[in-house]
């Protein structure tokens, strides 16, 4: 009887997850908990915490979260919520809001409500500005040492990622801050 009980838990288990996951996840419970331990110490202490976190059992019980919860809401809603955050920043004239979700940033100011997204489209490789519902393309990552950055008069260019590449950048900026004051 027992190994009955024990043989469906285990078919249910399997099917529930294929059923509310469709998708293999990112486990993202499961790699924080491991990122804060390889944060923690040296090499001993990390090993030590490993050992006691898979004799608790933490690992198995972040695991069995992200498997049969976590990524399952990730799925139907196309967010996790444990990436999902919300940082305040208190700047020189204004408190504002940072909320990281999985495709980029929304920024308020809370003394006036106003708002701003950096947005990240992984199908252009890009990063663009959203405000008062319309869109700028700030840079496009041409390849693993390259990307093309939007300059003040609205042109693309190529650029280095390297310490030249951001000096030249830098020097083209200032180029058309010097040739619009004059």
């Amino acid at each position: 009887m027992k190994k009955r009980v024990f043989t469906v838990a285990v078919i249910l288990s399997i099917a529930s997850s294929m059923l509310f996951t469709s998708c293999i996840g990112s486990f993202e419970l499961t790699n924080k908990v491991l990122t804060w331990n390889k944060q923690v110490s040296n090499k001993f202490v990390n090993a030590m915490i490993f050992a006691a976190f898979c004799v608790i059992p933490v690992y198995e019980l972040t695991a069995i979260a992200d498997i049969l919860v976590i990524n399952s809401i990730e799925f139907w809603s196309g967010s996790n919520p444990v990436t999902a955050s919300t940082q305040v920043i208190d700047g020189k004239n204004a408190r504002y809001l940072v909320q990281r979700d999985k495709n980029g940033y929304t920024i308020t100011n809370t003394s006036d409500n106003s708002t701003f997204k950096f947005v990240f489209d992984s199908c252009e490789n890009s990063w663009s500005l959203e405000k008062d519902g319309k869109s700028y393309e700030l840079l496009q990552y041409v390849d693993d040492n390259h990307v093309r950055m939007a300059t003040p008069n609205n042109e693309f260019r190529t650029f280095e990622l390297s310490n030249e590449g951001v000096m030249a950048y830098q020097a083209t900026l200032q180029g058309n801050y010097m040739a619009m004051s004059n």
